[in-house]
C-alpha cells in the first residue's frame, strides 16, 4: 500500500504532445521514469508509485503555459549527486530545456541550495536538486 500523503501523480496539460515530448521524455527518462502508457492525446510516465500525464487535452485552452500566473510554477526533482545535476545540465540544452537563472547557478536557489533551473520551449520550468543537498530550508 502507498503511504498516505505521498504524491501519486501530476497531469501536465500541454498544447503539442509532439512537441513537448522532445523534452519531457528525455528529461523523465533520465530522472528515472518509464513510458507507463500511451494514448492519441497523452502518455504517462511512471517511477515508483508516482506518475507524471503529459496530455494535450481536446478541452486545453491554447493560450500558452505561463508559470508566472498563478498555479503550478514549477516541479522539482530529486537529480542525484551534484555533478550528475551538472552533466544532465549540460545535456539539456540539446534536449529542448535553457538553464534559467545562469548567472547565478548552481545557487540561484540560494546559497545553501545547489540546483539547476531549467526551463522547455513552452515556458514549463523544472528543479533540478543535488541530493547531497541540506534538509530544505525553503524561503531563506
Amino acid at each position: 500500500m502507498t503511504p498516505r500523503g505521498e504524491l501519486h501523480h501530476v497531469e501536465l496539460w500541454i498544447e503539442d504532445l509532439d512537441a513537448a515530448e522532445s523534452s519531457w521524455a528525455w528529461l523523465l527518462d533520465e530522472l528515472g521514469y518509464t513510458r507507463f502508457q500511451t494514448w492519441a492525446t497523452g502518455q504517462s510516465w511512471l517511477r515508483g508509485a508516482t506518475y507524471i500525464v503529459l496530455e494535450a487535452s481536446p478541452a486545453v485552452r491554447r493560450q500558452g503555459h505561463d508559470r508566472l500566473r498563478p498555479g503550478v510554477n514549477h516541479l522539482a526533482f530529486t537529480g542525484g549527486r551534484r555533478d550528475e545535476v551538472d552533466d544532465l545540465v549540460a545535456r539539456a540544452s540539446g534536449r529542448g530545456w535553457s538553464l534559467m537563472f545562469a548567472d547565478a547557478h548552481p545557487y540561484a536557489g540560494g546559497p545553501d541550495h545547489y540546483a539547476a533551473y531549467l526551463e522547455n520551449a513552452d515556458g514549463f520550468e523544472v528543479e533540478i536538486v543535488a541530493d547531497d543537498e541540506h534538509p530544505v530550508t525553503y524561503g531563506t
